[in-house]
């Protein structure tokens, strides 16, 4: 129990304010750098990956062969709101979620995966 007293003990006095009389503008400067900074790096990439998904999906049509997230190669029969039927071998279909299809057949996925280092 002393040691976090003695480690919290210099925290706070290096958060106790001083005696100048500095803007609450400049004090703001930080954070609003922080803020922009965020925007700029992850935000900004992840509205412009989502416009480009949401694209590719409303572009597709019937007779496009696609690859499903999961792998699946089919060609699409039928498209509904948020699903699409999918043609993957002679009289078998399958209903697959618009969300699971990656990208066309023999093209780079829509949205490439970064998970991979």
């Amino acid at each position: 129990m002393t040691s976090l007293l003695h480690i919290a003990l210099p925290v706070v006095a290096m958060a106790a304010p001083g005696d100048s009389n500095v803007s609450p503008w400049v004090q703001f400067l930080p954070f609003a750098l922080a803020l922009a900074i965020v925007y700029f790096v992850l935000l900004l990439p992840m509205k412009r990956k989502q416009k480009k998904v949401q694209q590719f999906l409303e572009a597709l049509k019937v007779g496009d062969r696609i690859v499903t997230s999961g792998g699946i190669h089919g060609t699409i029969v039928k498209i509904a709101d948020r699903s699409v039927k999918v043609q993957i071998a002679d009289k078998v279909n399958i209903e697959i979620s618009k969300a699971a299809i990656a990208g066309l057949q023999g093209q780079e996925p829509v949205v490439p995966d970064n998970s991979q280092a």
